[in-house]
């Protein structure tokens, strides 16, 4: 169906309106054989709290954004190529249900959707895409995955040191590496990986010992694992910050 469809004017129309909703900012998504698989409103949880995101998928690439109006405006493009790609499903928890993990090496985050058949849908979809992008391509999966920042939300007290309280004065941080809600203290160590920055980032103490003794898989905990640390989050519960994913902490 994919080959049927990617010469046809149909989906070069399609293509045409989600540039134009991304507008001027956006970058260009046509190209010869590229198709729009779907599309649809997910909750992305992100570092302050849970958002709505527009998520375009195509058979290579993952386009996501901000809603401004809805089916006529996004901004803020993100664009992830599939082939680096992989999802996991996660178990409901209190208001955040029908969710996966969404993994590539430069980052990685989890959605949402409003239902479990929609959740199988997406999943189905992605994998599907994934899988035919990597046959074509005669590429393995990639086994290297950014860590899923655990939400301010779900700390109260350093991830690491168990002690230090989280006040105004007193800021979170963020572990490239294993994704922990971590004080200053315990993350002054910076680290190059190379598949997050060019510059070398933020980490914990934790993981810098284990990256400087090369064992580096050994720093990078499961989402259950971050969880367990700190109380579960409910989608009111957060505040209505805007949307800092992309800050330097």
């Amino acid at each position: 169906m994919v080959d049927r469809l990617a010469n046809s004017e149909a989906n070069t129309r399609r293509i045409s309106i989600v540039e134009n909703c991304f507008g001027a900012a956006g970058q260009p998504l046509t190209i010869p054989g590229r198709v729009l698989i779907g599309e649809g409103v997910l909750t992305k949880l992100c570092r302050k709290k849970p958002k709505a995101r527009q998520f375009f998928l195509f058979n290579d690439i993952l386009v996501y954004g901000n809603i401004v109006i809805q089916k006529k405006k996004y901004n803020k493009q993100h664009i992830i190529p599939l082939e680096n790609v992989t999802i996991d499903s996660i178990q409901d928890e209190g208001d955040l249900r029908n969710g996966w993990l969404i993994k590539t090496p430069t980052k990685s985050f989890a959605v949402y959707a409003a239902t479990a058949t929609e959740k199988s849908e997406w999943m189905n979809h992605i994998n599907k895409c994934v899988s035919d992008l990597l046959s074509k391509s005669g590429k393995t999966p990639s086994n290297e995955h950014a860590a899923v920042w655990v939400p301010d939300s779900e700390a109260t007290v350093c991830m690491r040191c168990q002690k230090a309280k989280f006040t105004p004065v007193n800021r979170r941080h963020h572990c490239r590496k294993c994704g922990f809600v971590v004080c200053g203290p315990c993350s002054e160590k910076r680290f190059l990986l190379p598949s997050q920055s060019s510059k070398p980032v933020r980490i914990c103490d934790f993981c810098y010992e284990l990256l400087s003794t090369g064992e580096m898989t050994a720093c990078q905990p499961t989402r259950s694992d971050c969880y367990s640390h700190s109380p579960k989050s409910s989608l009111n519960d957060v505040s209505d910050d805007d949307d800092d994913e992309d800050s330097s902490d």
